[in-house]
């Protein structure tokens, strides 16, 4: 029964092909993994067979390894193993034993799916539309799926934390086509097929928590809900549904908001403020780019910050520009609007490198002026804002007490649209400070009154 519910599967669920697909399948030697080589050798793919010594349990890894090892007579497939010194990656990695076990095997998983695919490719005359593929196997169950989904519910999570595991990850090429079935069917088959397996012992201990879940909590609900995991399977189900409506709506939201600018997003807060909910289509729009869950208060302080203020993660930038939030990256070469703190030195950006030095003995300093700057420090105020013109922008050129919009300035320099597409400004408190390779703005220039003097210059590429 349960072979049948599974090549069907293969075929209409997964549409996989025996010509054209192939399985790497991760077995540890435990039943699941077992019934799922026996599984895909019965409905004729081709595979190999991959195991994971993490020498975690002594003479127990060994004794796995050895098991897994005498199925290739069984299966006539080949075994690929490999010893991983996983304490030691670890600790080197401040990670815990599990995570650093899970980044392990799938990093070597990926390694063998990318070269098997390759190796087969580059030997056979396939067209584009006819490659052969490989694809990752994993044993998870419907069982595994439910510990998965109360372990994150119970830890705190959204509503895609509530679909459980996914049954596909296509950027990884990896499939879970166990997914369907419980733990007692596949008990059951490799019963029924007289197969062998190794028990890991650790599975008897609830120190772990998915263990607890396993033996402690699901049998403890089950008396008083005996059909629970049926129901909570049901769950799983509506939940993802519930997930593609709210990925939909999340999206709407998200196009009506940002507007894509270069590698930058840029969004009006005062239309992200009247959002409701505000907290979720705010986290929706960070997630991706290092920010945390626990930031979401710093963000929206932004919203009545000075311009210029900004909540930074480890790749990325919020910076407060006048009506909008500006997500850009750190890498300041690539990035649109880049901000200035007061011991910043040196700032790369796409036209070059800007240099900063306050000091008091200036005039030994006066330089060309389209690629030097001198400003009263006392007129700035950090943080500046290095970034592109844009129209409307104006400033005070130097010597006179009127504005001047930038594009009347660049039609008196005589720039071509290429000379005035190339050209960045430096603002202060809202306003520009210097056009640079170009003019200073007269409201900090250097008096007789200046004390000190913010000596910027501008090295082209």
């Amino acid at each position: 029964m349960l072979l049948q519910q599974f090549q069907q599967r293969l075929k209409d669920h997964f549409q996989l092909q025996q010509q054209r697909h192939k399985f790497l399948l991760a077995v540890s030697g435990g039943i699941d993994s077992i019934v799922l080589t026996d599984l895909i050798y019965k409905s004729g793919f081709d595979f190999t067979i991959a195991h994971c010594n993490f020498q975690l349990r002594g003479e127990e890894s060994e004794r796995d390894e050895a098991f897994v090892r005498s199925l290739e007579a069984k299966y006539n497939k080949a075994v690929l193993v490999e010893k991983f010194d996983t304490k030691n990656y670890a600790a080197q990695n401040k990670l815990a034993i599990q995570e650093a076990a899970r980044n392990l095997r799938y990093q070597w998983f990926e390694e063998i799916v990318n070269r098997e695919s390759s190796i087969v490719n580059n030997s056979r005359n396939f067209t584009h539309d006819s490659r052969f593929t490989t694809h990752l196997a994993t044993a998870h169950n419907a069982n595994d799926n439910i510990e998965t989904m109360l372990m994150h519910f119970f830890r705190g999570t959204g509503i895609h934390g509530l679909t459980g595991i996914p049954e596909t990850d296509v950027a990884r090429k990896i499939i879970r086509p166990l997914l369907f079935t419980k733990r007692e069917d596949i008990l059951a088959y490799a019963k029924e097929n007289d197969l062998q397996w190794v028990e890991d012992s650790s599975n008897a201990s609830d120190k772990y928590t998915r263990n607890f879940f396993r033996l402690q909590l699901l049998p403890a609900i089950k008396e008083i809900f005996p059909k629970a995991e049926a129901n909570l399977l049901t769950n799983l189900e509506r939940f993802k549904e519930a997930d593609q409506l709210y990925k939909q709506a999340v999206d709407l939201h998200k196009k009506k908001l940002i507007e894509q600018k270069g590698n930058e997003l840029h969004i009006p807060f005062l239309k992200l403020k009247k959002v409701n909910p505000l907290n979720t289509i705010l986290w929706e729009i960070i997630k991706d780019f290092g920010f945390s869950a626990t930031q979401l208060p710093e963000i929206k302080k932004l919203f009545n910050a000075d311009n210029g203020s900004f909540v930074m993660s480890t790749t990325h930038r919020i910076i407060k520009n006048r009506n909008w939030l500006i997500i850009a990256p750190l890498q300041t070469e690539t990035a649109a609007n880049i901000l200035i703190n007061a011991n910043d030195r040196k700032i790369g950006f796409e036209n070059g490198i800007i240099m900063l030095q306050e000091s008091s003995d200036f005039v030994s300093r006066i330089s060309d002026a389209s690629t030097s700057a001198l400003l009263d420090a006392a007129t700035i105020k950090f943080p500046l804002l290095l970034r592109r013109w844009k129209q409307g922008d104006y400033f005070y050129p130097l010597g006179m007490q009127k504005k001047k919009k930038l594009s009347k300035f660049f039609i008196d320099q005589k720039l071509s649209k290429t000379e005035k597409e190339k050209v960045w400004v430096l603002e202060a408190d809202k306003k520009i400070i210097w056009i640079i390779g170009y003019r200073i703005d007269n409201r900090v220039k250097v008096t007789d009154k200046t004390k000190s003097v913010l000596h910027i210059e501008f090295k082209s590429k």
